[in-house]
């Protein structure tokens, strides 16, 4: 049951013509934000085979139909975010909901891979307000707890759509050519737009638009980059999910080929994003009793080990799919321990700045990731051991950083403001 919104005192006073509310909006909102997921996942049944068709040379090449995209939808990250505070959330999301039709169909038309690339580049660029608004929006609307409820409900619609995104291209190449993928994009693309025009109101107030400041961007990053207790957890997460954008952009070639699950690919890509969204529900229910700082340091400490036997394995002759899949599972579990415990506990220092600290260390970490995440997919060599050794040479940086930030220390849980503290 959707618990009833508790409106922000800030909010605007919804319009009679475009009223909407409760399951709509966690609908609309989680759907925007898939839309990316869906412009990466849905891609990796058919990279083969439009590499092929594009006449793309290196094998490897395939993957950058993925890694140009993620690369672009982090340098994207500042932009839409800047936009929306200036000229309002609706014309900024309308302008990307449009680049993302027209370039998905312009991609189902391209006659060559680099012209497939540059469309994915700006792509890419679109996505990134499809990412950063919806959060934005709900924002206008809601604050405190009824804030951090309507944002889980709305990630649980999100992960939805990577499970069932690879077969969903897999279903396309059944019965047409893997251009109607982008068909369908774009078709999914124009119906959230018709959605979000005839139902959703701009939420911004007009007093509460703001002028755009590089400088004072420019000053956030750098408060980021040199406030130690949020730097390492910053960076450390880059890596982490540098290393799992390597495993995005090698699957089809890795689990699809090289281990032969050919058609079982998306259903077992499925399987782990489950198992990823059921390890994002569990922290979800366990980290306030812990503490997000436990829970991650385990989790990460953890991840090292996984790390190092899937190293191991992946070291010895004729590693089987079936020895892959488990420890790759594991790893993307414990990724759900990680993600939203760093992303909290680098947010604590800016209390007085945290939209502008969350965009920018949102395109720190994405530009770092999605370089790393292309520069580990194309070492694939026909084996999971790059793979495996940038999962653990991430995990053991990760901690590094994580120390520094710490100052040496792990599993600290830090008291609420105004709490006692123990005499010893």
């Amino acid at each position: 049951m959707i618990p009833p919104a508790t409106p922000s005192p800030s909010a605007p006073k919804p319009s009679r013509q475009r009223q909407i509310g409760g399951l709509e909006f966690i609908l609309l909102m989680g759907l925007l934000q898939a839309l990316q997921a869906l412009a990466v996942d849905s891609m990796l049944p058919a990279l083969g085979t439009m590499a092929v068709d594009l006449g793309a040379r290196d094998p490897n090449q395939r993957q950058l139909v993925v890694g140009i995209f993620l690369i672009c939808s982090g340098l994207g990250c500042l932009l839409p975010g800047t936009l929306a505070d200036r000229y309002g959330r609706r014309p900024v999301l309308i302008t990307c909901l449009t680049s993302y039709i027209l370039c998905s169909t312009a991609c189902a038309l391209v006659t060559n891979f680099d012209q497939l690339l540059v469309l994915r580049a700006i792509l890419g660029v679109a996505c990134a307000g499809l990412m950063v608004l919806p959060a934005a929006i709900i924002r206008d609307r809601h604050e405190g707890d009824a804030m951090a409820r309507l944002q889980s409900t709305v990630g649980i619609v999100f992960m939805v759509v990577p499970m069932i995104a690879p077969s969903v291209g897999q279903a396309v190449l059944l019965v047409a050519s893997w251009r109607w993928i982008f068909g369908v994009m774009a078709l999914l693309g124009s119906l959230i737009l018709f959605w979000m025009a005839t139902r959703l109101p701009e939420t911004l107030r007009p007093e509460f638009k703001q002028p755009i400041a590089p400088r004072k961007l420019a000053m956030t990053m750098g408060a980021i980059i040199t406030t130690r207790s949020a730097a390492g957890y910053v960076l450390g997460m880059a890596l982490i999910q540098g290393a799992m954008f390597g495993y995005i952009n090698s699957s089809q070639q890795l689990v699809a080929e090289h281990f032969g699950a050919g058609a079982r690919f998306p259903l077992i890509f499925a399987g782990m994003a489950a198992c990823m969204a059921c390890s994002n529900f569990t922290n979800s229910r366990i980290v306030e009793k812990f503490g997000a700082r436990r829970v991650s340091h385990t989790a990460l400490l953890i991840y090292i080990g996984t790390s190092a036997l899937q190293f191991y394995i992946a070291s010895q002759p004729n590693e089987t799919l079936w020895e892959f899949v488990p420890m790759m599972t594991v790893n993307m579990c414990l990724l759900g321990f990680l993600g939203s415990n760093f992303t909290s506990i680098a947010l604590q220092p800016f209390a007085r700045s945290a939209g502008a600290a969350a965009s920018a260390q949102s395109f720190i970490r994405m530009v770092l990731a999605s370089c790393l995440g292309s520069m580990v997919g194309q070492a694939f060599d026909g084996t999971a051991r790059p793979l495996a050794f940038a999962l653990m040479v991430a995990g053991l940086g990760c901690l590094v950083l994580v120390l520094f930030s710490e100052k040496g220390r792990l599993f600290r849980r830090l008291l609420p403001p105004g709490t006692p503290r123990p005499i010893a």
